[in-house]
């Protein structure tokens, strides 16, 4: 599909509502005829030939023309701002819904202010061309062509005079039309980059007062605003070169009018007023040639803005629900019906990971891993950073496909499964917390938005962030800043942690989601886990044995691979990597766990 037939398919649902419009255009431009028509009678029948009693009734039908053109004028903005309005609508919507279906490798890719310009200026550009672009080119080439029409009905030889102009204005357009289109492109460019900085910026404030580098982000915004302005500039020497010339064109017209047409009054070949009638459909004439550099830029500045939309629409991700091949391929119109929720089957909690591998940017992120877990087990993930610790759980929860091997959830590879069953039945506190700008309460129901306050309550005080929201003027009704401002690292973590074991999940993953909680508080956040552990399987990443040392199982990864795994007792007493982290956490090993080690050893 291309970008202009997937634009068709949002502007067939308001076909209706633009050929009323266009209609409403077309009975104006005829009605533009009237006037100058009228003038003419005037000047021959009624100032020359002295016929004064047609002047009143001439008078009420210019009046009334003018008024019937005003109220339809009126309607048809009215139409095509409604048009436009609806079909922006459709497209934003859509488009983001899109953006929601995109995994982690888009997103990874892309900046988020080229993202937000797609849903800001290119949508702005298209709701412009829609509102009034189209209405004004199709309003002006009628007046071109009606006037013409009637300038042949009073004179063919200086209508042709006047159509040796045409030539000369096909060429500008065309010629113009193939140079601004570059100039639009990388004016887009230049705007989706200057907004990705600012964004940036503005995201990361902190850290830039933190390294005192505001002179360094002022010189960098310097630089990218001069790219974009130079942009502009460009791209307006383009239609600055030939607006000119459509406006020394335009009066041309009316200099073989004053020249030809005047020569043709003194010999007799038309009246004068008939010349009165060419002189009024002259605007008709003149304002389309003058007008034509400045369509031809917004015609192009809206194909641009739709190639660059659909573009990013257009990717498909890599992760996504697999189709039974039997499914019928779905229309647009049907693209929203599946957004609605429906109730998905809980799942058990097995896990494995047989012989997996993920490779990312020609690198090998997770190598040939395999383990077991039993629902209800609690597994601790302990490693070095970038030992692919969280790529295991981006994996379970199909952010990413593996490479080679299989993921498997109660004995079913997950790129079989509904993506919306899997991930509705996983609870995730992710090592980057994210808060939205809503309540507090808002934020931990984020993931059970129709849930009773009570049990918003009960999974605080099992993160153990019920007394610390107690604490606050508003309590659970306060409004977090965006990304969590306002609030410590502990408290987003604990804010995080009740997010997730309020959705109740068969399988709950904790990213290191207690390293700025202090030890007491950990303690007591590893004892309320415990409660759900039964019917819940648990994964915990972490660089504290602490967080760790009571589970089920440990992995302990190293440059993607596991190095070891067992229990706690078990991996104190193999003395290895596991090992050398418990000493370096709590000092020498004591000695009746070291006294196992070497009864192991010795075995």
């Amino acid at each position: 599909m291309t970008p202009l037939k997937w634009f068709h398919s949002f502007l067939k649902r308001y076909r209706g509502l633009m050929f009323l419009g266009l209609f409403m255009t077309t009975v104006i431009a005829a009605l533009s005829i009237a006037g100058p028509y009228l003038s003419g009678i005037i000047v021959d029948d009624v100032i020359q030939a002295g016929n004064y009693d047609l002047l009143p009734k001439l008078i009420l039908c210019l009046l009334g023309i003018t008024l019937l053109t005003s109220v339809l004028r009126f309607l048809y903005q009215l139409v095509f701002e409604t048009a436009s309005q609806g079909l922006l609508y459709d497209m934003r919507g859509r488009v983001y819904r899109k953006f929601l279906e995109e995994d982690f490798t888009f997103y990874n890719r892309k900046r988020t202010g080229d993202l937000m310009s797609r849903q800001t200026g290119d949508m702005e550009a298209i709701r412009h061309f829609m509102a009034y672009v189209i209405y004004a080119v199709y309003q002006n080439i009628l007046l071109f062509v009606f006037a013409l029409l009637m300038i042949f009905t009073i004179n063919a030889k200086l209508a042709l005079c006047m159509l040796t102009v045409l030539p000369f204005t096909a060429l500008a357009t065309f010629r113009q039309s193939k140079e601004v289109k570059p100039a639009f492109q990388r004016n887009r460019n230049c705007f989706s980059s200057l907004n990705a900085f600012v964004q940036e910026n503005i995201s990361g404030n902190r850290v830039v007062k933190a390294f005192a580098k505001e002179d360094y982000e002022k010189e960098k915004f310097q630089q990218e605003n001069d790219k974009f302005r130079d942009a502009q500039i460009m791209g307006s020497r383009v239609w600055m070169k030939y607006v000119p010339i459509f406006e020394i064109l335009s009066y041309t017209l009316t200099i073989i009018l004053m020249l030809y047409g005047g020569y043709m009054v003194i010999q007799g070949e038309i009246t004068l007023g008939d010349l009165v009638r060419v002189n009024g459909y002259l605007w008709m004439l003149n304002t389309p040639l003058r007008m034509a550099g400045w369509w031809v830029n917004d015609i192009q500045n809206f194909i641009t803005s739709v190639e660059k939309i659909y573009s990013t629409y257009s990717e498909e991700p890599a992760v996504k629900t697999p189709c039974p091949t039997q499914c019928p391929q779905q229309s647009p119109e049907k693209e929203e019906e599946n957004t609605s929720e429906n109730s998905h089957a809980r799942i058990h909690g097995d896990i494995e990971f047989r012989n997996v591998t993920y490779r990312a940017d020609e690198e090998d992120i997770v190598k040939n891993v395999s383990f077991k877990v039993k629902a209800g087990q609690t597994i601790g993930i302990i490693g070095s950073t970038g030992s692919g610790k969280s790529t295991l759980m981006n994996l379970l929860c199909r952010f990413y496909d593996t490479t080679s091997g299989q993921v498997l959830v109660d004995g079913q590879d997950v790129r079989n499964m509904d993506l919306y069953d899997l991930r509705d039945n996983i609870g995730m506190a992710m090592q980057d917390v994210f808060l939205f700008s809503d309540t507090i309460e808002g934020n931990i129901a984020y993931g059970r938005p129709d849930c009773s306050f009570d049990r918003v309550k009960h999974a605080a005080v099992m993160a153990d962030a019920n007394h610390f929201i107690s604490a606050l003027p508003e309590g659970y009704d306060t409004i977090v800043g965006e990304r969590g401002v306002g609030l410590s690292g502990g408290q987003k973590q604990r804010i995080s942690l009740a997010r997730a074991l309020l959705k109740d999940p068969s399988v709950l993953i904790l990213d290191d989601t207690t390293s700025a909680v202090d030890m007491e508080t950990e303690s007591y956040i590893q004892k309320q886990l415990k409660s759900v552990k039964q019917d819940c399987t648990v994964f915990i990443i972490a660089y504290r044995i602490s967080s760790i040392r009571d589970a089920d199982q440990i992995l302990v990864m190293d440059h993607g691979h596991i190095i070891e795994h067992g229990t706690h007792d078990e991996l104190v007493a193999a003395n290895g990597y596991y090992a050398n982290a418990f000493r370096n956490q709590y000092g020498e090993i004591p000695y009746d766990l070291m006294n196992g080690a070497r009864k192991t050893l010795t075995r």
